[in-house]
C-alpha cells in the first residue's frame, strides 16, 4: 500500500447523523428558522446565515484534494527557487 492509497474507515449511520458537520447544519437551520419566526431583532437570521455559509465553506475545504494542492505548491516553489538562482547568477556575471 502506497501513501496515496489510504483506506478511510466507513462511518456508521449513527456516526454520520451525529457528526460535527450535521450538528453545525442543524444549528444554522434552527437559528434561521428562529430568526424568521420568533426573533424581533433579526440576530437569529444573521447567525443562521453565518453558520450556513461556514458549513458550505467547511464542505468545500474538506472536498479539496490537498495532496495534489501541496504537490503543485512544491513544484511552484522549486520553479521560483530556480528562477531566483538564475537571477542571482546573472547579477554576479554583470558585476564581474
Amino acid at each position: 500500500m502506497t501513501q496515496d492509497e489510504v483506506v478511510k474507515p466507513e462511518k456508521s449511520l449513527i456516526g454520520k447523523i451525529f457528526s460535527m458537520e450535521t450538528l453545525i447544519l442543524l444549528a444554522g437551520c434552527f437559528l434561521l428558522w428562529y430568526g424568521f419566526t420568533d426573533d424581533t431583532e433579526g440576530m437569529g437570521i444573521f447567525w443562521g446565515v453565518t453558520i450556513l455559509i461556514g458549513y458550505v465553506l467547511l464542505k468545500m475545504v474538506r472536498k479539496k484534494d490537498w495532496a495534489k494542492h501541496f504537490a503543485e505548491m512544491e513544484e511552484e516553489q522549486k520553479i521560483r527557487a530556480e528562477y531566483a538562482r538564475k537571477v542571482a547568477e546573472a547579477k554576479k556575471a554583470e558585476e564581474k
